[in-house]
């Protein structure tokens, strides 16, 4: 299945974000066609982000992490660009917290998955 470039998933996203009432902004462009995407959700002090993954069953699923503090998110941000110019970097502030995603969130990994990921993940 083709997927659709990441400028257009990037203008819906923030379309739907606005038209529901949320604000939001686009604080890094990336490749347009096929950039990494991170949707980062303010709400009030708390930052949370999402981030999309291959999960094992082939499927393309965003993860959830955080909360963060103003401080910590500008110091992962800036180390993912650094890591990967091409990322997309999208800021929603919404006071219910909704990420206006184009998909399925995972569900939360149990201890027994996150310590497999973590034995695998060097190979």
């Amino acid at each position: 299945m083709a997927r659709l470039k990441t400028n257009i998933r990037v203008s819906a996203m923030m379309r739907r974000a606005q038209s529901d009432g949320a604000f939001a902004a686009v604080l890094r462009r990336g490749d347009p066609d096929a950039g990494a995407l991170w949707v980062i959700v303010r709400q009030g002090r708390d930052f949370f982000r999402y981030t999309e993954q291959m999960a094992m069953s082939g499927a393309r699923e965003w993860y959830q992490d955080g909360p963060f503090d103003e401080q910590e998110m500008t110091l992962r941000t800036n180390k993912a660009v650094d890591r990967d110019p091409d990322i997309w970097i999208v800021e929603i502030e919404d006071t219910d917290g909704r990420p206006f995603l184009d998909g399925e969130i995972a569900k939360p990994e149990t201890a027994a998955e996150a310590a497999a990921k973590a034995l695998f993940r060097g190979r």
